[in-house]
């Protein structure tokens, strides 16, 4: 004889989820130090790049700026150098934007049509997509086909289609697709008439916002912190983005003059300019931009990253 379930209360559910003060105590202790190790290193940059360069030179670098230790010369350099700057910036923001919405247009089709268990070579394509995840071709066999098959050497889309698409994304894309849009609503359009694009854009799209923030979040932070592609295949600086040219002053202290003013020699340049506080005045620069548009997205994002998690 089988004995009745009792059904638990949300009295009692409440009290199992409760967490003691000590356990909530620690989690936002944690929390913080973690917040903190992210936030404090772009509050040292800009403390640097405020900094005055003989003080760096001299002293090291100084985590609180004095009065007599303050210098805005930095951010007057690249005020001088705002058409160089201004340019590289728009590399920056025209690459981010167009890759990031081809990227989410692409990864997302990818995952719904992988998310499909009717597809006929649903399993093939599966161990296709997979397969990168594991297994690479190298970075010789990349540049062969981007520079020499494709002919993508000093070009904008060499900078936009290497990180496109990645397979992480689209097992992302596949997985929410796959346990949170029911087989239901595909099904009742598909009697109505529908065709797989009109469900796919008009449909799915529409109700996918979390993994679609989630993908444009990705591959928005890949696109504006990427140097590498340029340092690869673009030999014209003109197509340099903010953090090729910042890769570039690491690596050469005199990038910034290759474009000298009028009246001004290289040699007048190289001493003028605060050379350590302008690095660091980029990359305060490079970092602020990105760093302001997630919070926009976080709620987005964080339902995003919990695709598949158990629901209550």
């Amino acid at each position: 004889m089988s004995k009745k379930v009792k059904p638990v209360s949300g009295d009692t559910l409440s009290r199992l989820n409760r967490i003691s003060p000590v356990s909530n105590f620690l989690f936002n202790l944690m929390f913080l130090i973690v917040a903190l190790a992210c936030f404090l290193p772009i509050i040292f940059i800009f403390m640097i790049s405020v900094t005055d360069n003989n003080v760096i030179r001299t002293v090291g670098y100084q985590v609180w700026v004095t009065p007599e230790t303050f210098s805005g010369d930095a951010y007057k350099y690249l005020w001088s150098q705002r058409q160089t700057i201004l340019h590289a910036l728009w590399v920056s923001i025209y690459v981010t934007v167009i890759g990031t919405a081809l990227g989410v247009l692409l990864t997302s089709l990818m995952g719904y049509v992988l998310s499909r268990t009717e597809h006929r070579l649903n399993n093939f394509l599966t161990i296709l997509v997979f397969i990168p995840m594991v297994f690479g071709g190298g970075m010789a066999a990349s540049y062969v086909v981007n520079a020499q098959l494709l002919q993508l050497s000093d070009t904008m889309w060499i900078l936009i289609l290497p990180l496109m698409v990645s397979s992480f994304n689209v097992t992302i894309a596949r997985t929410f697709f796959r346990t949170t849009i029911p087989d239901g609503i595909i099904e009742s359009a598909k009697i109505d008439g529908a065709s797989q694009w009109t469900v796919f854009f008009r449909i799915i799209l529409p109700i996918s916002k979390p993994v679609l923030a989630t993908i444009g979040l990705f591959l928005a932070f890949g696109y504006w912190n990427d140097w590498f592609q340029a340092q690869l295949y673009i030999s014209d600086s003109s197509l340099h983005s903010l953090q090729a040219m910042l890769n570039a002053m690491q690596n050469n202290l005199e990038y910034l003059t290759k474009n000298p003013s009028a009246g001004l020699t290289i040699s007048d340049m190289k001493r003028s300019m605060p050379q350590e506080s302008v690095r660091m005045a980029i990359a305060f620069v490079v970092a602020v931009p990105i760093a302001c548009v997630y919070p926009f997205f976080q709620k987005y994002f964080i339902s995003g990253l919990t695709v598949g998690a158990v629901k209550g």
